[in-house]
């Protein structure tokens, strides 16, 4: 099956499309989980965000604050959520990178990103560790992405 966000993109699918650049294109999601639901995609296909060049994810970006600024002028809503999902285990649905931007309003219905009370925070030698781990596996500024490793 063809991914339905470049579908949507080549012009074989019909959406309702807001906003578009050279690099992106946002549109309506289908199902509208709260109104005014947009998705901004990238033109070019893009399974996952650890695999978009980051002068793309940037151009995706500009394009969800643009978008946002006009939920803000459309819907004057109290609260905005930019989602974005990788994976099954995080969420996704479509294998296309993209984001939701979301107007929001206290009670919507839509889920809280901690169902609970947070956490404690964790101790300064735990997050020392985990900041030390990530920044070995950080790639330097402008770097093309590392290939996705399978699981």
């Amino acid at each position: 099956m063809t991914c339905p966000f470049c579908a949507i993109v080549a012009g074989e699918l019909e959406a309702s499309v807001v906003a578009q650049t050279d690099a992106a294109v946002a549109f309506l999601d289908q199902r509208q989980a709260v109104p005014g639901h947009v998705l901004v995609v990238p033109r070019l296909h893009v399974e996952h965000i650890d695999a978009i060049d980051p002068v793309l994810a940037g151009e995706v970006m500009q394009l969800g604050v643009r978008v946002a600024q006009a939920l803000r002028v459309a819907f004057d809503p109290p609260g905005l959520n930019l989602w974005q999902s990788n994976g099954a285990a995080g969420g996704q649905e479509v294998a296309h990178f993209h984001l939701h931007v979301q107007p929001r309003r206290v009670g919507d219905g839509l889920l809280r990103v901690y169902p609970h009370a947070l956490p404690a925070p964790a101790s300064r030698e735990v997050l020392d560790d985990l900041a030390a781990r990530l920044r070995l596996s950080l790639p330097p500024d402008g770097a093309s992405p590392a290939p996705r490793s399978q699981p």
